[in-house]
């Protein structure tokens, strides 16, 4: 498979020969590559067919990791996205509130 025609994150799991669980990447892949995305960000690392063997290597790391962060994790725990990143627990308003009584 060619880099470009990478599309979901089984490809990703696939191009870098990661073992990985299809039922945990089933349920948690945007949360994988969002949080994979965000590991490459913070390497200053980029995703290319040009990459060296040694990019390549800490690409697959980075992923492993990403994985590796929901296997024994849950979406909420990790706060990958904004939704999961609120302290508030509770973002309802009473009716009492809504009516100004």
């Amino acid at each position: 498979m060619n880099f470009d025609e990478l599309d979901c994150a089984e490809d990703f799991m696939n191009y870098f020969g990661l073992n990985y669980d299809e039922r945990i990447v089933q349920v948690m892949r945007l949360h994988i590559m969002q949080r994979f995305h965000n590991y490459l960000l913070k390497e200053c690392l980029s995703l290319s067919e040009n990459m060296s063997s040694e990019e390549h290597v800490m690409c697959r790391d980075l992923l492993q990791q990403a994985y590796s962060d929901f296997v024994d994790s849950s979406a909420q725990q990790q706060k990958v996205f904004k939704v999961f990143q609120s302290d508030q627990k509770n973002h309802l308003v009473s009716i009492d509130d809504a009516a100004g009584v």
